[in-house]
């Protein structure tokens, strides 16, 4: 068994929402079995930005399903898509 490497876009839920403090209750609510690898801000439009969050998951079935389920449920995120996935 392996591991996948997911890329989750986070959308924030509004201009007010203070990325430093998002990236922190992000990484509180990380599930067992996954790890993060790091974050980045990527532009949206008119000074919106999202976070990109990089995580290390088991290569199981759903392997994704619980960390954007976690992300979900944080305060001040409007929206969770994984981006990307590759094997490592």
């Amino acid at each position: 068994m392996g591991e996948v490497a997911a890329k989750i876009r986070i959308m924030p839920s509004g201009m007010d929402v203070d990325l430093n403090k998002l990236k922190d209750a992000l990484a509180k609510v990380i599930p067992k079995g996954a790890q993060l690898h790091g974050f980045s801000e990527a532009p949206v439009a008119f000074g919106l930005k999202a976070l990109i969050v990089v995580v290390k998951v088991g290569d199981i079935e759903g392997g994704t399903e619980k960390v954007e389920e976690a992300f979900s449920k944080v305060k001040g995120v409007e929206s969770v898509a994984v981006e990307e996935l590759g094997r490592m």
